[in-house]
């Protein structure tokens, strides 16, 4: 417990009523001395004025023994979270955007190629049905990743990749 940071406490919240130290040292039935005391840290409050103090200043009790309010540091570790989400979510956002983009371009290069193969009539080989495939199934994977149940067949992967790992594990 760091007294003198309290006690500056203390004092910031005396002046944000408006009150000098006398005024306060009323308040509470103390001497103005005391009151002095409190906020230089070289003494602290019983517990029973400490309660009132919480009371009056409408600070927790907790903030009092910290010498800080928790609410602005809160706020800011919050707000620090929230960027940190956002930078993440972000970055999510841009490697399924630059994976669909791939998927697109191997897509529309398979479709191409097939319908090369059809024009010049070598669509009935091998080949052919490979980009065919191919065309489709990156057509069957942009819808599914572009819907709304995306989110639902991303879980699922999820569960069925985690699962795998656990029996993996179990199996060490």
């Amino acid at each position: 417990m760091d007294q003198t940071k309290i006690g500056r406490f203390f004092g910031e919240l005396r002046k944000e009523k408006g009150l000098t130290q006398e005024q306060l040292a009323e308040k509470f039935g103390v001497s103005r001395r005391t009151v002095s005391r409190w906020e230089t840290g070289s003494n602290m409050p019983d517990l029973d004025i400490l309660i009132e103090m919480s009371d009056y200043y409408e600070v927790e009790l907790r903030e009092l023994l910290d010498g800080e309010r928790k609410v602005k540091k809160m706020e800011k570790e919050l707000e620090e979270t929230v960027l940190k989400v956002a930078d993440y979510s972000n970055d999510v956002k841009q490697r399924i955007t630059r994976n669909m983009h791939f998927l697109f371009i191997g897509g529309l290069a398979a479709a191409v190629l097939h319908l090369v193969l059809v024009f010049t009539d070598h669509a009935d080989n091998f080949l052919g049905g490979f980009c065919q495939g191919v065309t489709l199934g990156m057509m069957i994977v942009g819808v599914i990743l572009t819907s709304k149940d995306a989110a639902k067949f991303r879980l699922f992967k999820k569960r069925i990749l985690c699962g795998r790992s656990l029996e993996n594990e179990n199996n060490l």
